[in-house]
């Protein structure tokens, strides 16, 4: 298991308009680790992963203060190609997104996009994502069908594939099982589990359950600040701060 830094965050301040969501956020993610962020909601611990991608920068009225370094370099800097930064840091959103187009222009169109034409290539790139995504045995045979068809874990593990085909470094997910089947959800973790050899990943959760069975370490926000951070063994059974103990027996949240 890697300890090096994969992702950190300095002294990160955010406000809406004049409500700050975020206060002096410092922590760092570590490379191929599962991190939970849990917290009741409206604690900014969404807002704060939107940050990892400048997915922010699509909210009017928003200002930001601090560092985020990406592999020791800082993505706030106006130098920083934004659509680079969103290739290596993927996001996965609470509700499945599919596009309303195939299930392989769906995995495609990222490829395409980043202007690579060659078919064999992109073939072999859509096959080898949607495995990786534990999809490819259930939709081989129906890649030119439309990803609307799909159930809903079907959908969300597409949508994971999509997000490996462009050279993701980094997968944030936004309770990615909030709209799922306990099968489903199941799926899903069991894919978390496997993707972590390959890549780094940020899991938001409201279930503690399930940030307890993926995650090798948790941080725990409150009101916008970071309470407390460490392994996801010791912040579950021996808690420093009393809030922390508080939101995790059930007590609030």
């Amino acid at each position: 298991m890697s300890n090096r830094i994969k992702v950190k965050a300095e002294d990160v301040n955010f406000f809406y308009a004049k409500t700050q969501a975020l206060k002096d956020i410092n922590l760092d993610i570590l490379e191929k680790q599962v991190t939970a962020i849990i917290g009741p909601s409206g604690c900014g611990k969404s807002t704060f992963i939107r940050l990892l991608n400048r997915m922010d920068e699509l909210v009017p009225n928003t200002s930001l203060t601090g560092k985020i370094f990406l592999d020791g370099e800082d993505i706030l800097e106006s130098k920083i190609d934004v659509v680079d930064i969103r290739k290596q840091v993927g996001m996965v959103f609470q509700k499945p997104n599919p596009f309303p187009k195939t299930i392989f222009e769906n995995i495609s169109y990222g490829i395409k996009v980043n202007g690579i034409r060659d078919k064999e290539f992109i073939c072999q790139k859509v096959e080898e994502s949607l495995k990786k995504a534990a999809l490819w045995n259930e939709v081989r045979d129906r890649l030119c069908d439309s990803a609307l068809k799909l159930s809903g874990g079907q959908q969300q593990r597409l949508c994971i594939a999509r997000s490996l085909a462009v050279e993701t470094q980094v997968i944030l997910f936004d309770e990615p099982c909030a709209s799922l089947d306990p099968i489903s959800t199941a799926k899903i973790e069991e894919l978390i589990l496997e993707l972590k050899k390959e890549y780094t990943i940020v899991i938001v959760t409201h279930n503690m359950q399930q940030a307890a069975r993926v995650s090798d370490h948790t941080a725990f926000f409150l009101m916008g600040e970071l309470i407390e951070v460490g392994k996801t063994q010791d912040i579950f059974t021996k808690p420093k701060d009393p809030r922390t103990e508080a939101y995790i027996t059930g007590r609030f949240g």
